[in-house]
């Protein structure tokens, strides 16, 4: 072939592989809250513009009358399946990630600890090599990892050493350390996760186990966590996050002050109206909303993340802030600003939404029912590029 030849192929290929056209793009990163085309090319954003030729696209799917979000981030999951051990997150509790996040909008997903250092290689071998959805790990300060009962109460199994050197072996992979489920009445398990944190370079996630009156909720938010660090569940109720009075506790916004971030963490039991609607109508929002997803919560009040979603909807937060705590936050949050924005160059990770109206019932984590008039379901989900769910053959041609 000769060289004019091949230049003149060149020319003629299209310069885009898709074009979203029509769409609604929300990106907190850039402010985008408008309509606007974005175009693909080579698994990445190639351009986002209020218009954009179709002739350069091989491919253009009209998106009028949808939301184009960047892929959501879950921030809080469980997915550490296959070994077979009954009744553990190190197990048959966790779900396998693409099974269920590209029918979510989900492109990245954050376990929450399911391994610690003695079997982080287990579950990067068996899942996150594995998963095109993209699986990103806080490790457990527990070396066993979150296998229950006396295995999260060990605290000779708590080592910052070699769980800083598991996360410092994979860096961008683990994002953070996690500490969970602890019903000991002392500090160890928070400050272990914090020197391996340190050590590493990373923030801690703490699930705060049972209340206990020798470390309270106040001393954790206020003295313990650093800037950045995490604590989910915030609207659990079961560790003191209300006052009283029915008000959110003032150890909430005073460890916001300090930079600590909140997360939803939705979960089987970590989620009631009694404590959100109340923090809402404050104006105490999360910074970040996730799942929490396991076998459990995803047949119970959560279902997935949109749903979740949809009760901030419910709740009175805007479309746009909503979706910026299921992308942009959380992508900041772990130190991963190249995800949660359809940035040009950015990895094409899209989720497409569309928005429902009528009159819906979202229940909490001990079943009240909450009515609201707009829900949230994945239309498309893009991950890099690939087109990973399509409810509606959007992308596919047209039989005949």
């Amino acid at each position: 072939m000769s060289t004019s030849l091949l230049v003149g192929l060149l020319l003629l290929a299209p310069r885009y592989d898709l074009l979203l056209r029509g769409g609604h793009v929300l990106d907190a990163r850039s402010g985008t809250n408008a309509r606007r085309d974005v175009a693909i090319a080579a698994g990445r954003i190639a351009a986002v513009a209020m218009s954009i030729d179709p002739a350069d696209a091989a491919r253009v799917v009209d998106l009028s009358g949808l939301y184009v979000a960047p892929g959501l981030v879950d921030l809080h999951v469980h997915v550490y399946a296959g070994t077979g051990e009954p009744g553990s997150y190190a197990g048959d509790n966790s779900v396998y990630p693409d099974a269920f996040g590209p029918r979510s909008g989900v492109t990245t997903m954050v376990d929450a600890g399911c391994s610690g250092w003695r079997n982080f290689d287990d579950f990067c071998d068996r899942v996150i090599s594995r998963s095109k959805t993209r699986v990103l790990a806080f490790l457990n300060i527990v070396g066993h990892g979150m296998r229950g009962g006396p295995w999260e109460q060990d605290l000779l199994d708590m080592q910052a050493v070699p769980a800083a050197a598991m996360a410092l072996r994979h860096p961008g992979t683990i994002v953070g350390i996690k500490t969970a489920h602890y019903e000991g009445p002392d500090w160890t398990a928070v400050e272990r996760a914090l020197d391996a944190a340190q050590a590493a370079g990373v923030r801690v996630m703490v699930d705060f186990g049972l209340n206990k009156k020798k470390r309270p909720l106040t001393e954790l938010l206020t003295a313990k966590l650093r800037p950045g660090d995490i604590y989910t569940h915030v609207h659990s109720g079961l560790r003191d996050e209300q006052a009283e009075d029915g008000r959110v506790s003032w150890a909430l916004p005073a460890g916001r002050q300090l930079g600590v971030l909140f997360d939803v963490g939705h979960g089987g039991g970590s989620f009631f109206w009694r404590i959100a609607a109340p923090a809402a109508a404050a104006g105490f929002w999360p910074d970040t909303i996730s799942s929490d997803l396991h076998v459990n919560s995803m047949n119970a009040g959560m279902k997935d993340l949109p749903n979740v979603m949809s009760k901030f909807l419910a709740l009175g937060l805007p479309l746009d802030e909503v979706v910026r705590r299921v992308t942009w936050n959380p992508a900041r949050a772990i130190g991963r600003d190249d995800l949660g924005h359809l940035s040009a160059g950015a990895p094409a990770d899209v989720a497409v939404l569309r928005l429902e109206t009528g009159r819906f019932g979202f229940t909490d984590a001990g079943g009240r029912r909450l009515d609201g008039r707009a829900r949230l379901v994945t239309e498309l989900t893009l991950r890099e590029g690939e087109v990973v769910w399509d409810v509606n053959g959007r992308v596919s041609e047209a039989y005949r």
